[in-house]
């Protein structure tokens, strides 16, 4: 399966047979099968016929429009599980403070373990900066042994947030001045590393809610993260592990200078991704995206079989 990325004005998109078709100015400017689509990401002034939006239900395709100049997400999405029952039974699940406390040092622990791995690899390099990367993997180190002796969720987010911010400012060595990056920042982002970062970890919960209503969960009812309205928590939740990759990810692209900071301007908006950037950025996101987007399935199953498994407790008595 793959994805489609529609970044352009005036475009009109609309279903013909099994086929997606542009239309620009009245005139047909290009065809697209449906069968292979699984995802279809819209950004910019484009129209979308009624016929369409139901084939791409039809087929279990999910629309993320990224509308603004701050890429803000909203999700079309096809029909989810038919198994009402497993979204009963997360909420359930959710109220289980034991259950959620275990989730939650899971969570914070695949994330921090993450993090080491990156500075560790990026240590040996870049061994200018090892003095700063090997202070940052010592902290990170001695924060992963003490999560199993939090005993609240307040306490892991407090862990979490002391590892973010020792793991951004090693994170600001590593990079290069003229980047502005000195720590993570956004709402909005005020350098290129920045609105990179933002632009990632929203196309990733993006894939995260698709993975999950997919499977018949409720994208909004999480483990680690708390109900708050408007909040995917769930989503927040399964994203976190895969936060250093996502990093990762975006060093590379300014790394090899597939995004410079020619492609971004600023503004009292914030700092902003360009057209001719963008256009880069979706192509690189698309090399990595199946591999997150393996890890988010994992992780929905992972899930599901928690609900299987209490189910299966909850009858037995």
């Amino acid at each position: 399966m793959s994805s489609l990325y529609v970044d352009r004005k005036n475009v009109e998109l609309r279903a013909d047979g099994e086929a997606l078709v542009f239309y620009e100015n009245g005139e047909r400017i290009g065809t697209v099968p449906l069968n292979p689509l699984s995802r279809l990401f819209l950004r910019g002034d484009i129209k979308l016929s009624t016929t369409l939006l139901g084939k791409l239900g039809e087929h279990g395709v999910g629309v993320v429009v990224l509308s603004g100049r701050k890429h803000n997400p909203s999700l079309l999405l096809g029909r989810p599980h038919n198994d009402a029952s497993r979204r009963v039974k997360q909420y359930r699940l959710s109220l289980d403070g034991e259950y959620c406390l275990k989730f939650s040092r899971a969570i914070v622990a695949a994330k921090i373990s993450g993090q080491i791995d990156f500075v560790r690899e990026r240590k040996s390099a870049q061994p200018m900066h090892r003095y700063p990367l090997s202070v940052c993997e010592r902290r990170l180190t001695g924060m992963l042994e003490h999560i199993d002796a939090q005993e609240s969720i307040a306490a892991l987010r407090g862990l979490e947030g002391a590892a973010a911010a020792s793991y951004f400012q090693a994170m600001a060595e590593m990079l290069p001045e003229k980047l502005g990056f000195c720590q993570r920042n956004r709402r909005p982002p005020r350098d290129p590393v920045n609105a990179a970062l933002s632009l990632t970890y929203t196309m990733l919960q993006s894939e995260a809610t698709l993975a999950i209503h997919g499977a018949g969960l409720d994208p909004f009812v999480g483990f680690y993260h708390a109900l708050d309205f408007g909040r995917e928590s769930l989503s927040c939740d399964l994203m976190e592990a895969l936060r250093p990759q996502a990093d990762r990810f975006v060093l590379k692209m300014f790394r090899e200078e597939v995004l410079t900071v020619d492609d971004f301007s600023r503004s009292d908006a914030g700092c902003l991704l360009g057209k001719a950037g963008r256009g880069r950025y979706y192509e690189a996101y698309e090399t990595y995206a199946e591999h997150f987007r393996r890890e988010l399935e994992n992780a929905v199953s992972d899930v599901a079989s928690a609900i299987g498994q209490m189910s299966v407790t909850n009858e037995a008595v």
